[in-house]
């Protein structure tokens, strides 16, 4: 059978001829050396070029990573190795090496040296730690040396080939520049050589323009295989680290892979790059590169799932061809790790298996495991390495009382019992993979059947494709895992009983009520496994979750790609392992989800027994599993979480409680500043559920002035109000405490608050219209701050004490302004006559006041209906004499350092308005929360202006 190699495209970049490829150990990056003279490296997660070295206009023959020195070490045809830091690509070392084209470099895996072999015939070696010293050269050879290798079982040995036909062994020790040994065999000149990576096997590997590859033992010095079938000069080969395979690449444009052990051809690449020049592989990865005419590809072959297993704290798994055991009961509980740490186990080695192990599985009592691999399975006993059965089969699995099912190549299925053949059949589709368990699930390209243990007999066809199927231990529930989502089902034993002895019916896709769907749910399962009622795996976005009755609980984020080995309830952990064969465990109570299950059942009194097995610890995780669930005021009584039990009450509608525990809050991160944002959704919980103390409480602990003005403007509450537009005075929110004191008529506050907030333009509009009194002060204070940016703008303004000429009837509105404030100290108005106030905004007061005098006009309206919300008016200014100079504007609505001429001095200047700054949201509003209109004084109320530089005439 072939070796399950699944080869995915993880890069394929276009470029010029590339002659070298190399892996980055720890970063996702392929290192490319092309024939232009340029140095690519590729990012084969993202697919992107992310440096770029420009070496020279010559080929570049060769370039490797040197991690240790964050180095890319190239070789050219200029004869020149450079050195490049490949975080800076500035160029760290330059010499010139040989007297011809340069066409491998070798880096030491440890010392500081690195061979170049060259068209001159040369081998020479080089120290970097002493200055790039020339250690030694190696000659012997009679053409060009095409390639070197250093031995990984003795670093003091290294292999070079040529295209003189021959491969040569030499030593750097010694000072003996002889080789030790040579290796002739091929017809025509050799152009690559590896030694095999691990050092197990005494094993070189050659490629040859006789377009043959040659495995030798380099012990015996003898070739003990060689590999034919490339059609053109086999330009790469070598033996993959971890992978019983070996990759040949040729310039028949193609890359075969063959067995390691076998010598069987097992796949033949082709990308239609043209020639293959170079293949490079990542020692702990299965991935790959080749480098062809006219472009890089990186390759991942097969799955990098470790091939482990365990049952009951014994764990068996494979590196390569050894079988190891590690028992977690035997961890000493002093060097124990915590969650997500490594375990420090220890490892017992159990000897080799027979074949390349690509799957594990122990036998559900767990005295026996199998190792599947090059079409064929062995059983062997759990405390020796004894072999208890084996045989043929292209797939193995288990089922749950020690039968076992296998399947050939052809897709027929054998079951045995006691390890004796039982039946076989062939079911009627193309079978792609079968499953174990409480039944045997046979899956094919459209669906999945069920089929019994004991004989042939359909149990159900269900029209899924799933990657994975998880039974649970006493085979209630099952999860059928597809490639995005996965599906949770109950299984009925005793429906399939019933069906076969007739009492149930049975159609074409068998027995309906064997299953039941329970739950879909969108996300992709790496690997999961069953703790009683609960499901639990690891996903795609590498998170460990558990599924209860279709609730999804994160246990733990993982920081690598890990997959799980299984869960000891005595322990009450879950252990999982990576790639690199290390185990971390994660705390999963039993009783937790004994407790969850109960839950989901409706089972209260079991599940009361199971909480009081927890430790305090957990009482929080219950608790969001019982909100999940819909039992808030259980899950408010256990959580301990402060934060959670206010959402939790807030739900509840208990608002005092939640008050209660934001206090708490507080005084545990012993905080001066309060918890604004929980004090400000409680307050409008409370206001919308008519709690207006509660509401007012809480909006003073959060600072909401928006939310306090609303309140005590709705209500009418005037000291409240008060307190508010001091607290926004002191907090520096203009807007609101000028509102504030504007409802409140006090306008020298509102004054007060914009000089302070030193928004003088929109103080001096406000004093012109409702406090003329003040007038003359903001002006001057408006006039020092211009003259600071422009003094010609500060001159234009007019102060009416020193030019009463450009402010016609100023004293009416002085008058006016008296009789308001008498209004409001005296007979202040009230929102019950907000129909008979609103009609007297149309009133004009200077109108008024010259009808009826002063006093007419005093006497009128403190016993008529209020005329003014909380405002003093301004009269509408009168058309200026003809004869008046023309000074500069009185008070212009501005607040820039620029003033605009008026055209025409004796026209009457435009209305203007107070303007509310750009911090300032909130709209001014009355007692009843109506729009806030200024008085009726205020309606034709302009300052005089005149244009700047129409008369001689000097201002202050």
């Amino acid at each position: 059978m072939p070796l399950r190699l699944d080869i995915k495209k993880k890069l394929s970049a276009r470029s010029d001829r590339v002659k070298s490829t190399d892996f980055h150990p720890t970063e996702p990056w392929a290192l490319s050396a092309l024939y232009s003279g340029n140095v690519f490296v590729w990012d084969y997660n993202t697919q992107t070029l992310i440096k770029q070295l420009e070496v020279c206009n010559l080929p570049v023959r060769c370039a490797k990573f040197v991690t240790r020195k964050q180095w890319i070490a190239t070789a050219s045809d200029d004869m020149q190795i450079r050195m490049f830091n490949y975080n800076t690509l500035e160029k760290v070392h330059e010499l010139e090496a040989h007297t011809d084209y340069i066409r491998f470099i070798a880096v030491h895996p440890s010392l500081s040296y690195l061979l170049s072999s060259s068209d001159d015939m040369s081998i020479k070696l080089w120290d970097w730690e002493k200055n790039w010293h020339l250690q030694q050269v190696f000659e012997g050879h009679a053409h060009y040396v095409m390639m070197t290798h250093w031995n990984p079982k003795d670093t003091t040995i290294f292999a070079s080939c040529s295209l003189d036909r021959s491969i040569k062994v030499w030593g750097i020790t010694g000072g003996n520049a002889s080789a030790h040994f040579t290796l002739t065999g091929h017809q025509r000149g050799v152009n690559c050589v590896e030694y095999a990576p691990t050092g197990e096997k005494p094993y070189l590997i050659s490629g040859s323009d006789d377009r043959t590859v040659r495995i030798w033992d380099y012990q015996t010095k003898q070739c003990i295989q060689t590999l034919g079938g490339h059609t053109n000069n086999v330009s790469a080969a070598l033996f993959h680290p971890s992978l019983p395979i070996i990759f040949t690449g040729s310039e028949d444009g193609t890359c075969r892979i063959w067995h390691a052990s076998t010598y069987r051809l097992e796949a033949t690449l082709n990308y239609f790059l043209e020639r293959v020049w170079s293949i490079a592989v990542l020692k702990g990865s299965n991935a790959a590169a080749i480098g062809y005419d006219e472009g890089t590809v990186v390759i991942k072959l097969g799955s990098e799932e470790p091939v482990a297993s365990m049952h009951a704290g014994k764990i068996v798994f494979a590196k390569g061809n050894e079988i190891q055991t590690a028992n977690l009961k035997l961890v000493d509980d002093s060097s124990s790790a915590g969650d997500g740490e490594r375990i420090p186990l220890s490892i017992k080695d159990m000897g080799a298996a027979e074949i390349f192990p690509q799957y594990i599985a122990h036998h559900p009592n767990g005295r026996l495991f199998v190792v599947c691999g090059d079409g064929e399975y062995v059983i062997y006993t759990a405390q020796a390495l004894r072999n208890k059965s084996f045989g043929s089969a292209h797939e193995f699995v288990w089922g749950h009382s020690g039968a076992y099912a296998t399947r050939d190549s052809a897709g027929k299925i054998t079951v045995y019992q006691d390890f004796k053949e039982s039946f076989s059949f062939k079911p009627p589709f193309t079978v792609e993979e079968m499953y174990g368990g409480r039944l045997i699930g046979v899956r094919s390209g459209d669906f999945i059947c069920f089929y019994d243990w004991t004989e042939y007999r359909m149990i159900r066809r269900i029209d899924v494709v799933p990657r994975n199927v998880v039974w649970s231990e006493d085979g209630t529930h099952v999860v059928l895992a597809c490639v995005d989502s996965f599906y949770v089902l109950s299984h009925d034993k005793d429906a399939v009983q019933a069906a076969a002895v007739g009492s149930v019916a049975v159609d074409d896709d068998g027995i309906e009520s064997a299953f039941e769907l329970l739950n879909e749910i969108a996300d992709k399962v790496v690997s999961g496994t069953w703790v009683g009622e609960c499901f639990v795996y690891v996903s795609q976005a590498q998170r460990l979750l558990c599924v209860v009755a279709g609730s999804q609980e994160t246990i733990a984020h993982l920081d690598r790609v890990m997959y799980l080995l299984g869960y000891m309830p005595d322990q009450s952990k879950l252990y999982l392992i990576d790639k690199e064969l290390n185990v971390v465990p994660y705390t999963l109570h039993l009783a937790l989800v004994e407790h969850q299950s109960a839950i989901m059942r409706k089972d209260f009194e079991a599940a009361q027994v199971h909480f009081a097995q927890l430790p305090e610890s957990l009482h929080n995780r219950v608790a969001r599993f019982l909100e999940n669930q819909g039992y808030v005021a259980e899950a408010l009584g256990i959580s301990k979480d402060d934060e959670h039990r206010f959402e939790l009450a807030m739900q509840l509608g208990r608002l005092d409680l939640a008050a209660d525990i934001i206090v708490t809050i507080t005084a545990q991160q012993l905080s001066t500043l309060p918890l604004r944002g929980k004090w400000k959704t409680l307050g409008d919980v409370a206001l919308e559920a008519g709690d207006f103390a509660l509401a007012h409480r809480c909006f003073q602990e959060a600072k909401d002035l928006g939310a306090l003005f609303l309140m005590q403007t709705a209500c009418g509450n005037a000291e409240q109000l008060r307190a508010t537009a001091k607290l926004s005075q002191d907090a520096g929110v203009a807007n609101i405490a000028s509102l504030c004191f504007m409802l409140l008529g006090d306008l020298k506050e509102v004054l007060n608050v914009l000089v302070k907030a030193n928004r003088l333009p929109e103080a001096a509009f406000f004093a012109r219209t409702y406090c003329p009194s003040e007038l003359s002060g903001i002006v001057k204070l408006w006039k020092a701050d211009l003259a600071k940016v422009n003094q010609a703008v500060s001159d234009s303004l007019a102060d009416p004490a020193q030019y009463p000429d450009l402010f016609p009837d100023f004293d009416l509105t002085l008058s006016a302004e008296k009789v308001f404030e008498d209004r409001r100290d005296t007979n202040a108005p009230l929102a019950a006559n907000y129909i008979a106030e609103k009609e007297m905004l149309d009133m004009s007061v200077v109108d008024e006041i010259r009808s009826l005098s002063v006093e007419g006009f005093k006497a009128k309206l403190l016993k008529g209906p209020s005329a003014a919300p909380a405002a003093a008016p301004a009269p509408v200014a009168a058309p200026e004499p003809a004869a008046q100079p023309a000074p500069v504007a009185a008070v212009e609505e501005t607040v820039g350092p620029e003033v605009t001429p008026q055209p025409d001095a004796a026209a009457p200047a435009p209305e203007v308005s107070p303007q509310r700054g750009p911090d300032e949201p909130v709209e001014s509003v009355d007692l009843l929360g109506e729009p806030f209109s200024p008085a009726p004084a205020a309606r034709g109320c302009t300052p005089g202006v005149v244009p700047c530089g129409s008369s001689a005439r000097k201002h202050a």
